[in-house]
């Protein structure tokens, strides 16, 4: 198998994880889903991968996540940030879950946060850890994105959200819901009503440490950049690594001579910085959790 469609196989399983740990308002903890089932996912087809989350009513149904991708959606933390054994981010789970009557979509994190505490048993602890990071922040030149007017900034809780992702080697989409998404294509990235804080969480899958957003900007925006055609495969390969794939020689020797500087440089078309800094961040630390979840 080429070493691109291993890479880009690894990178398009992870992609939504990260945003979806935003999708949702925090909430005091204690609901729990009225019935839930969670699989080992199946296989996907060769050089094509499906995620995704999707809720619609009282029903919730998210497909191909690691439980690493789930402990950052249940507790709004980035992959990056949770540590635990080496299977949490390569085994991969479905889960089909209906929230009791009564019960907000808003929810849904504290609900996810019961389930995987009762059938995977998971025990962990908090912590801050210091970090080599990249602060996005205002360029230089002038600031090229669209704002996004306020009132089409919400997206109405009670219509069906969809979150989906997949690719190949010819790009990468995201589905966000409620209008918002970008795609990551050869040579280019667009967004299309994407906040800064999920920006920077899914643009550091693409460099050699966490972004963190420090522009200050509040909404979403319309934006798109380019990329140096010599840049764009490096940059998939880093988010592969970021995720814990182990990767082919041929793959790594890619990365020879490539640095983000070079992402930094695309995003001052746009009026935007990344600037290196030292930062300690929350982490989220697994002490103990069951590989088999208990039976549904």
């Amino acid at each position: 198998m080429p070493p691109v469609y291993i890479f880009m196989r690894a990178y398009n399983v992870i992609l939504l994880s990260t945003v979806m740990t935003l999708a949702f308002a925090q909430a005091a903890p204690g609901p729990e889903f009225e019935v839930a089932t969670i699989r080992p996912s199946g296989n996907q087809r060769e050089g094509q991968v499906k995620v995704g989350l999707h809720m619609d009513g009282a029903q919730v149904r998210i497909a191909y996540f690691t439980l690493k991708d789930y402990i950052g959606m249940a507790y709004r933390m980035r992959v990056s940030q949770v540590f635990g054994p080496d299977w949490i981010s390569s085994d991969r789970f479905d889960i089909a879950a209906t929230i009791p009557q009564g019960h907000k979509p808003d929810e849904f994190r504290e609900m996810l946060q019961a389930l995987l505490a009762e059938r995977f048993q998971l025990k962990f602890h908090q912590e801050q850890r210091e970090f080599s990071v990249y602060a996005l922040a205002l360029g230089k030149r002038p600031l090229k994105l669209k704002r996004v007017p306020p009132d089409e900034d919400t997206g109405n809780s009670s219509e069906p959200l969809e979150v989906a992702g997949g690719g190949s080697v010819a790009g990468v989409s995201v589905n966000l819901g409620h209008g918002s998404s970008w795609s990551f294509a050869p040579n280019r990235f667009e967004a299309k009503k994407l906040s800064m804080e999920v920006f920077a969480s899914n643009l550091e899958r693409f460099a050699d440490r966490p972004i963190v957003d420090k522009t200050g900007l509040q909404g979403q925006f319309d934006f798109a950049f380019d990329i140096n055609p010599e840049d764009y495969q490096p940059m998939l390969i880093r988010s592969a690594i970021a995720a814990g794939v182990s990767l082919p020689p041929q793959a790594l020797r890619l990365l020879d001579g490539s640095s983000s500087a070079s992402l930094s440089d695309a995003l001052e078309q746009i009026g935007l910085r990344l600037e290196p800094r030292k930062e300690p961040l929350d982490v989220i630390v697994v002490d103990n959790t069951n590989k088999t979840p208990s039976e549904n």
